[in-house]
């Protein structure tokens, strides 16, 4: 296994970053046999947009963004002698979300969505890697939400996704009309709302693919 650093660089160049790890108690339930370490991977930014619609994926045929991450994911878990998890292709589906939270890298925020240390409410995961080496993996970060004024209870214009969950009906339903479509165009404005989002250089284009993906 290489080390953490040049698995770093590896991910740079394709524009994916490890957004946290967690080490795996022997022959743990859900997960390849002899897996040591689990580590989340996500997009890199600036650049993970651009990077990815020039990839040969990017083709109109459907589910370019989870064909893209089985490639390159699953190529660099070959390299490594590792097993590629995905939190797409099921059911069942591996429980990404119990393990971001595993990771002291990510946390429940006031509205249910994981929050990041960096990314805030724009986290995404596209893949993960299960290793059989057990590897050092980020240290635990500060929860950023315990010193946030949580502009995220209040920014849903249709107020469809707040502190009492997320009323997804309401949520299409508002998107139909023309108010809706500063969420369409520019991404939802709860995760907008989040401080570290807007420090997050995640560009408007891709927001907007993943809301026509979801809003179908």
């Amino acid at each position: 296994m290489a080390s953490l650093s040049t698995l770093t660089a590896r991910l740079s160049a394709e524009r994916l970053e490890v957004l946290g790890g967690f080490a795996v108690d022997q022959d743990e339930a859900g997960l390849p046999a002899g897996t040591r370490t689990v580590l989340l991977l996500g997009p890199l930014e600036p650049g993970f947009w651009p990077h990815l619609t020039a990839q040969p994926e990017w083709d109109g045929q459907p589910d370019p963004v989870d064909r893209w991450s089985r490639r390159v994911i699953g190529r660099l878990a070959c390299d490594l002698g590792a097993k590629a998890l995905f939190p797409f292709g099921g059911p069942p589906y591996h429980p990404f979300y119990a393990w971001a939270l595993r990771t002291g890298q990510v946390w429940d925020s006031p509205v249910r969505l994981l929050v990041h240390a960096r990314q805030g409410l724009m986290v995404s995961f596209r893949g993960a890697l299960a290793l059989k080496e057990a590897v050092a993996v980020p240290a635990p970060a500060p929860r950023p939400c315990d010193t946030c004024p949580a502009p995220c209870l209040t920014a849903c214009p249709a107020k469809a996704l707040t502190g009492a969950g997320y009323d997804v009906p309401a949520c299409h339903a508002f998107l139909n009309r023309a108010e809706g479509q500063d969420c369409m165009t520019g991404g939802c404005q709860v995760r907008r709302a989040c401080p570290l989002s807007q420090s997050y250089a995640r560009l408007p284009k891709q927001s907007a693919y993943h809301m026509r993906q979801f809003h179908k």
